[in-house]
């Protein structure tokens, strides 16, 4: 995953050096010599993180930072501050000041990598959900949710996976000024199963785990249905920078270098408690403003009021940021045939096949809605032409590879799709656009024999479509 990375220092060696090292890595660098300019930098080109040195001239880190977290712009751009104090007392000042990391110089690069990635993966699901809410919240014209700031963090059920009991221990010492839970274990089968059944705020886990392998264990809380949405927090070993890297690849939340320090630890757990509430807001707000009116009842997907408006602020998001965003219209072939020769109810079973495999094929942040008729559409945010194609193929393959026994009917039906892809295109594209050369695609792989996937090309008006 690339990304677009604000870099601020006011020393031009330092600029120089991490905008090497960062470009060498494949991230679009953007770089400001002072906080003021980061600032206005980071509202003209919204970077997906910001990088920010501590000591600098007139505006320092902190009160960098700070702004950043007070504009609404801003507020949800991933900082992490870089800098040569090691101490805890200055670590503690980054995180209360809204920092989401504090690396201490000269950074590992490994590590360094690692939490870029990290924080701008968490980044992109977290954005997607925001712009679901703000698309809903317009459509059913009710009030937006708060920002995570206005979160309670206190009270929080944590659930602990780590056998030892001296570090057990010291941590549920360490968080009870917040009058949190904590529930432990050792064994992960059974810490799954707990957590399966939902009410936590936070999974920690040790990564030096004696009996099992801590890297597997975030590795299944993050494939587990039920969990993925859940936070981890890694503890770590000092300098295990290889430890680190793997887990936050496998996407840990956020980690704590052993020995726990007790402030560091509170920061750290308030930070992603407050957020986990937040979202765990956002989701729920979604659901209740998500109504009938913006949603299909054949198939429980957005509808097409819905993924219009939806697809309007996708495509002003990939402008500002420079990103890329795909479009599939998928379309059921010879769904005519199918309807004439089962009937409706055949029909209706086969649309819903298809949504649930379309749904089930995507990524938790891709769009998924029924356009009209027998027409779905796929709107892919952060994903270019190629990675499009796979997506395409992989669906069309999945759809075709079983007939679909539908109730009343002794022989199964037989089901294929077409489907056209567009990309876009750079500022000045459009999401009329898009879905015009979208359709022109499904025309022609409409013309070339069906159950096949087709890009732009001229095609004839979508009246005149084959069904």
């Amino acid at each position: 995953m690339t990304a677009r990375v604000l870099v601020v220092d006011d020393l031009p060696a330092n600029l120089k050096l991490l905008e090497a090292r960062l470009t060498a890595e494949y991230f679009d660098v953007v770089t400001a010599a002072d906080g003021a300019t980061a600032l206005a930098r980071a509202v003209e080109v919204s970077p997906d993180i910001i990088l920010l040195d501590v000591m600098m001239p007139g505006m320092d880190g902190f009160e960098c930072c700070r702004l950043l977290r007070a504009d609404p712009r801003t507020r949800h751009i991933p900082v992490v501050m870089l800098t040569a104090l090691s101490g805890t007392e200055d670590r503690l000042r980054g995180l209360d000041a809204g920092a989401d990391d504090f690396l201490s110089k000269p950074v590992n690069d490994l590590a360094l990598n690692a939490r870029i990635r990290s924080l701008v993966r968490l980044k992109t699901l977290a954005d997607e959900w925001r712009l679901r809410q703000t698309t809903s919240m317009e459509l059913a014209e009710e009030i937006g949710v708060e920002s995570e700031t206005a979160e309670r963090c206190a009270g929080a059920r944590l659930f602990l996976i780590g056998d030892n009991p001296l570090l057990t221990e010291r941590l549920v010492r360490g968080l009870s000024p917040d009058r949190h839970t904590v529930v432990c274990s050792e064994d992960i089968d059974a810490a799954l199963v707990a957590m399966d059944r939902g009410g936590f705020d936070l999974a920690v886990v040790d990564l030096q785990l004696r009996a099992a392998d801590g890297l597997r264990c975030c590795a299944r809380i993050r494939g587990q249905p039920s969990t993925r949405n859940l936070p981890v927090l890694a503890l770590v070993d000092q300098g295990d920078h290889e430890r680190l890297a793997r887990a936050l690849d496998l996407g840990v939340n956020d980690y704590l270098e052993l020995p726990l320090e007790r402030n560091e630890l509170l920061a750290r757990v308030r930070t992603q408690v407050r957020r986990h509430r937040y979202q765990q807001r956002l989701r729920a707000s979604l659901q209740q403003s998500v109504a009938a009116s913006i949603t299909d009842s054949l198939t429980g997907l957005h509808n097409r009021r819905y993924l219009a408006r939806h697809l309007d602020a996708l495509v002003v998001s990939a402008a500002r940021g420079d990103k890329p965003l795909s479009l599939l219209v998928i379309d059921i072939d010879r769904f005519k045939s199918i309807n004439d020769g089962f009937g409706h109810a055949a029909g209706d079973a086969i649309i819903r096949f298809v949504a649930s495999r379309l749904q089930q094929n995507v990524r938790n942040f891709d769009s998924v809605g029924r356009w009209g008729g027998d027409e779905f559409l796929i709107a892919m945010p952060e994903a270019g032409p190629d990675v499009a194609m796979l997506v395409a193929e992989r669906l069309r393959r999945t759809i075709a590879a079983l007939p679909v026994a539908v109730s009343g009917h002794d022989v199964d039906i037989p089901v294929t799709v077409s489907i056209g892809m567009s990309a876009f295109q750079g500022p000045g594209d459009s999401a009329d656009a898009m879905l015009r050369r979208a359709d022109e695609g499904l025309y022609a792989a409409k013309r070339a024999g069906r159950d096949r996937i087709g890009s732009s090309a001229p095609a004839a008006p979508s009246s005149a479509r084959a069904s």
